[in-house]
């Protein structure tokens, strides 16, 4: 830590010299305007982005024939949610036959995203989303009314017996994750952006909140897929009545607590999210019977019931889990209970 001593001058006047090495990083000349920023905790933040733009970061990628395309997909998702607002993906001679497609499903899978320029050896990529007018509260709210309709109609599609709406699920699993690294992206941009943080009137403990909730929102959408795929395994197979209507009962119970912990994270409501946490495990209880008459059915029919009942039962868990860190996102802000 750089400890300098406060100066008086006029009188009136505190002055704290800044240091000499950043200084010359940022390119600061004499009667250059910086900024200084109150934080939350008391600090105080100095910075030479005066105009509140959003900081440009270019993310470079030399790409050949070798490279390997599910790992390219994979570094572009990575640049995107950490927060650069271009990338650049070059070659030393054409750009290899696969590039331009992996480029084009990446840009379908990514919010703001969109090809500015391309050669033959090169493609840029540009961020033309402004984070200021996506707020976070509204992503994580439609990514959590998504979810909600996707275990509604896998459980649908369970009991018609419906393998096109099952498909339909788990097509929808694409959504859910879009929205999640469009979250996981503007956190970054907060965490590195104080202006940014300030524009979207949101402290970064909060963004982080908002992201931890947006990762256990997107296992919650997992497990819908899953429940539609093992709906689909068992397309021409009978599930006994019993069976069916307790899958029924626990699955509309476990949905009630998602969307109970969801209410209590967006309303800071810690006694809902207790209470939550206690429900669920009545849907751990159901399952387990559900499982145990399910021993009885013949291994394929068996095997596909069990999985359904887990995912119903994960959703419980992951609702639960959602609803601890609303307890511990309010109880550590020293909230009035």
């Amino acid at each position: 830590m750089d400890i300098r001593k406060v100066q008086m001058s006029g009188g009136s006047s505190y002055i704290v010299s800044l240091p000499k090495n950043w200084v010359k990083k940022s390119k600061i000349e004499k009667n250059d305007p910086i900024g200084l920023i109150e934080q939350g905790d008391g600090t105080l933040l100095i910075t030479p982005n005066t105009s509140g733009d959003q900081i440009q970061k270019v993310w470079e990628y030399e790409i050949s024939s070798s490279t390997d395309r599910v790992f390219f997909l994979r570094c572009m998702i990575g640049a995107y949610i950490s927060g650069y607002t271009s990338m650049k993906i070059r070659a030393e001679g054409r750009l290899p036959p696969f590039a331009t497609g992996v480029v084009r499903e990446f840009t379908n899978m990514a919010i703001g995203q969109e090809v500015v320029e391309e050669t033959e050896n090169m493609v840029i990529i540009k961020d033309l989303l402004n984070p200021s007018e996506m707020p976070i509260e509204n992503t994580l709210t439609r990514m959590s009314v998504i979810v909600t309709k996707m275990h509604q109609d896998a459980l649908l599609a369970l009991k018609e017996n419906n393998s096109g709406l099952a498909e339909n699920v788990i097509s929808r699993d694409n959504d859910v994750d879009r929205l999640h690294w469009l979250i996981g992206r503007q956190t970054n941009l907060i965490l590195n952006d104080v202006n940014l943080s300030r524009k979207m009137n949101i402290s970064t403990e909060t963004a982080v909140h908002f992201f931890f909730t947006s990762r256990i929102i997107k296992r919650v959408g997992d497990h819908a897929s899953k429940i539609a795929k093992s709906v689909k395994n068992l397309s021409g197979k009978k599930i006994p009545e019993n069976i069916l209507l307790q899958i029924e009962d626990v699955s509309l119970n476990s949905a009630k607590i998602f969307n109970s912990s969801m209410d209590s994270f967006f309303n800071a409501d810690i006694i809902k999210a207790n209470k939550s946490i206690v429900d669920s495990g009545y849907i751990e209880e159901h399952c387990k019977e559900i499982n145990t008459k399910s021993m009885s059915l013949e291994a394929a029919v068996a095997v596909n019931v069990v999985n359904i009942s887990d995912s119903i039962r994960r959703v419980a868990d992951y609702s639960a889990d959602i609803c601890e860190n609303v307890i511990n996102a309010v109880v550590g802000s020293n909230r009035k209970m």
